[in-house]
């Protein structure tokens, strides 16, 4: 089957620019001084935090400038269709953002930040399936002041492209060996065979234990210290798959032992 038809929105290449007031306030921190960061949403996706950084006026963002991503959105055909439904609030959906100025987080309770303003960037993702698209690149005012000089702007790029991908999905537990299925809309079609199991990391050191059994009072202290080896290893656990086509013949395999976690009464030692 062909894979399902999924869509990356990016929002990227962050900037804001704030002009120098002639007579600043005292209590005012100028965002260079200060990092400013921003909200980004998408209806009923997680909201996305990001730093802004900050441009001096001055400045031009550079046209070669490399798309430095800040917020990524990953839209099956169903979060597409969604997002396409018509609302009394707006015919288009929108990506919001919110910029503001100052740090991150909350002090006692209140937020650290200071609203700067808001921007909408209204989204047609009708074609985005085949065809990349760009909603936005370039500068755009926040903030209340109406005129250009005077009002701060922030520079952002939103675009979607298209980011097809294959879904599978277990029929089942993973640890009962289920059968895989490929999924697309609504056809459920079996293409692999797996065999879960559970492995001990100390199940390899039991054929050489033989070795460590020798009597000799000068190894004593070599086998006492292979035998707390073997008692860690033990404690140490993890899991391997086979994945198998219909006919049998295993086409990919995976394992991961799970990472030694220090208990009371443990010893360990720096090397």
């Amino acid at each position: 089957m062909d894979p399902c038809p999924f869509v990356r929105l990016t929002v990227g290449n962050l900037a804001l620019k704030i002009p120098v007031a002639s007579k600043p306030a005292r209590s005012v921190v100028h965002p260079s001084l200060s990092p400013c960061f921003c909200k980004i949403k998408l209806k009923n996706f997680p909201l996305q935090t990001t730093v802004v950084p900050y441009f001096p006026p001055e400045n031009q963002f550079p046209d070669n400038q490399l798309q430095t991503l800040a917020a990524t959105f990953h839209l099956s055909k169903a979060d597409i269709d969604k997002l396409a439904q018509k609302s009394i609030f707006s015919a288009k959906p929108c990506l919001k953002i919110a910029v503001y100025t100052g740090r991150r987080g909350s002090t006692c309770g209140v937020n650290s930040g200071c609203l700067l303003g808001k921007v909408s960037v209204p989204l047609d993702l009708a074609g985005t399936e085949s065809k990349a698209c760009v909603f936005h690149n370039g500068w755009i005012s926040v903030g209340k002041e109406t005129k250009k000089d005077s009002s701060a702007r922030f520079h952002l790029n939103v675009k979607a492209e298209p980011d097809p991908r294959f879904v599978f999905q277990f029929d089942g537990e993973p640890e009962c060996s289920p059968q895989v299925f490929q999924i697309r809309g609504n056809i459920r079609q079996p293409v692999f065979t797996c065999k879960f199991s559970f492995r001990n990391t100390g199940d390899r050191n039991q054929g050489s234990r033989s070795l460590r059994s020798e009597p000799s009072s000068s190894r004593r202290w070599l086998s006492s210290f292979g035998s707390e080896r073997e008692r860690l290893g033990k404690e140490r656990k993890g899991w391997s798959i086979t994945v198998h086509d219909l006919s049998g013949s295993p086409v990919a395999a995976a394992s991961m032992v799970t990472p030694f976690v220090a208990s009371p009464g443990s010893r360990v030692s720096r090397f």
